[in-house]
């Protein structure tokens, strides 16, 4: 079977592109994605779905249904790519396409998805200053996300797409440790 990273780029690109460069589009069909994505990724949700009594028509209706309960009005591309998902059985790549959709919109606005990973939690005041200060660094705006990560001792740990920057005490922990036994 193939990866689900190459089935789902397809449906990404094209939901991609029949958003256009609207950037309020692109940001309402991204949440919009999210949520499907979540309830693609429900167990309880995959059972239903793999139940041969059950039409791709009812899992698009409960899942439209759930969508709504969750006040999430579904645009009408999404209800067609949702369509078009589970007519072609790749229910279980709705994530991943999900994925590379976000990372489309998000290359297209010039915007990338930051992970920081801090010992600590970091307040909004402080956010804002790393925020910026990473945006100086990489060029171009961030989405930051944080987590909390303890074993990190201290510092941050910063990565934005394949690039990473580790200032965490543990990091220089491991440097010293590198230079001692070399």
């Amino acid at each position: 079977m193939a990866e689900l990273a190459t089935i789902a780029r397809p449906y990404a690109e094209a939901l991609y592109r029949s958003a256009g460069s609207n950037t309020p589009a692109l940001t309402a069909l991204t949440l919009q994605m999210a949520v499907l994505a979540r309830l693609a990724g429900s167990a309880e949700l995959l059972r239903f779905a793999d139940n041969p009594k059950v039409t791709p028509a009812q899992v698009q209706t409960l899942m439209v249904g759930v969508a709504q309960q969750q006040n999430t009005a579904l645009d009408g591309k999404v209800v067609n790519l949702l369509q078009a998902v589970l007519d072609n059985g790749r229910l279980a790549a709705l994530p991943e396409i999900a994925v590379q959709f976000q990372a489309l919109a998000n290359a297209g606005s010039g915007v990338s998805d930051a992970l920081i990973q801090s010992a600590f939690a970091i307040d909004g005041a402080a956010l804002a200053d790393v925020v910026t200060a990473l945006e100086k660094r990489f060029a171009r705006k961030l989405n930051a996300k944080v987590e909390v990560t303890p074993e990190l001792i201290g510092g941050v740990r910063v990565v934005v797409g394949d690039e990473v920057l580790d200032t965490s005490v543990k990091a220089r922990l491991e440097q010293m440790k590198l230079a001692l036994t070399a």
